[in-house]
């Protein structure tokens, strides 16, 4: 399995795409702690400092969970998190809440909060927490080292078996690294010396005719009846992307 740097298995999206964190709290070294905490697991991170911040940041960047301190200065968590989830109903929410604030716990998970954590807290316990949250509610996955996802297509590495919507294709040998190359780098656009290099080991020179040649190929078994995934990108390259249904 894939893991962090500190050997936990790496949280990612269906599609490969990292975990969106946002971090709301007035102390800026406190949402400095859990922001690098956070990048630490590979997770990208927002974070905010007051409520009506937050409420903008969640709608830019719509993010997978939010931890959120209860006590803000221009509006609390409670009423944060009823603003946040008027777009984003599903939202985890994990509430920081002063030691011997039992009210604000009570309120907060009354209200919808999922799990509340008491300052001053471990930056392990937050990123426990959310990682058994993100878990809950579907958002994240646990990357195989073996196993590439990119939208309804995945690639075994040890098997060489892939797969899309749930039937098999049937891939060559060069076919099949093409497609690896393609799907580690997802939604990045990869030029034909790119490629080249990576796929067939040597310099571009000449060559421009076979990387075509070869994505024709893949597209023929990957996209044949389906919403596209391999796209061109007219003088720069070639760029896989998730269906857009």
């Amino acid at each position: 399995m894939a893991a962090t740097d500190t050997g936990r298995e790496a949280l990612v999206h269906a599609d490969g795409s990292p975990i969106r964190i946002l971090a709301v709290d007035d102390e800026p070294s406190l949402t400095e702690l859990l922001s690098m905490a956070m990048r630490y697991e590979g997770w990208q991170v927002a974070t905010a400092a007051s409520g009506s911040e937050a409420v903008r940041v969640a709608r830019e960047t719509r993010p997978d969970a939010i931890v959120l301190d209860i006590m803000l200065p221009d509006f609390d968590g409670l009423e944060v998190m009823r603003r946040i989830r008027t777009d984003l109903p599903d939202v985890p929410v994990i509430f920081l809440t002063a030691k011997d604030a039992v009210n604000d716990r009570i309120s907060g998970l009354t209200a919808g909060g999922d799990d509340y954590v008491t300052k001053p807290f471990s930056l392990e316990e937050v990123i426990a927490r959310l990682r058994g949250l993100l878990r809950r509610s579907g958002a994240a996955q646990s990357r195989n080292d073996s196993l590439l996802v990119v939208g309804d297509l995945t690639l075994d590495e040890d098997s060489h078996e892939v797969t899309r919507g749930g039937d098999a294709i049937h891939l060559t040998a060069t076919e099949f690294e093409l497609l690896r190359y393609l799907m580690r780098n997802p939604r990045r656009v990869l030029s034909k010396a790119q490629i080249l290099d990576r796929v067939w080991n040597y310099d571009f020179g000449g060559q421009a005719n076979v990387v075509e040649l070869y994505i024709s190929y893949l597209r023929k078994k990957i996209d044949a009846n389906r919403d596209p995934m391999i796209h061109t990108m007219r003088g720069a390259g070639y760029v896989l992307r998730p269906a857009t249904s």
